[in-house]
């Protein structure tokens, strides 16, 4: 986490809270941006290429904001970053900005691991608790882990509760150990 992506994080922030934005939306069309940027070498030569006019580098975004769809705040976002050389660290300020945001609405994010996909008597549950835990919002995120065997994992921030059954294993191994 650089300075600078701070800034980024931040100043973009104020935008969406100040023009009132749906941050789900704001969330979709960045990750949208970002998927686009990872997936095309192509894309990244050129908005990278210093020897590219940002004139060009502009026209391209703006065919890519026709393709994908894009407010003008996240359209302006992009464009500041190739304008300054940051567009290389678009990953980082696009973290730094969701962290800001959450922050700012007393979200937390609580990333869920589960041996398998769960239905949504589960999810709600278990978001319930994780919410109880975090003594804020939480804003789920699900992963599968086969190796977990049976139970879920739950991060919220640095906070690990393993309720896995890999993990009550792990813990008999080292009770027994430690006897």
């Amino acid at each position: 986490m650089d300075a600078f992506s701070l800034q980024y994080a931040h100043a973009l922030a104020d935008v969406v809270m100040a023009d009132k934005l749906d941050k789900k939306e704001i969330d979709r069309q960045l990750e949208d941006f970002q998927s686009t940027w990872t997936d095309s070498r192509q894309l990244r030569e050129v908005f990278q290429n210093p020897s590219i006019q940002l004139e060009t580098k502009l026209k391209v975004l703006d065919a890519m904001v026709q393709r994908i769809g894009m407010l003008k705040q996240v359209r302006n976002f992009v464009a500041l970053l190739l304008q300054n050389d940051r567009i290389h660290a678009v990953e980082s300020i696009t973290s730094d900005y969701r962290n800001e945001i959450n922050r700012r609405l007393h979200i937390s994010e609580a990333e869920i691991t589960s041996v398998r996909e769960l239905n949504p008597e589960e999810k709600s549950k278990i978001e319930a608790k994780a919410s109880v835990l975090a003594g804020l919002e939480i804003r789920p995120i699900y992963k599968q882990d086969a190796s977990l065997l049976g139970g879920v994992v739950l991060r919220i921030g640095d906070t690990v509760y393993d309720g896995s059954v890999r993990g009550r294993l792990e813990e008999l191994r080292e009770k027994m150990m430690a006897d």
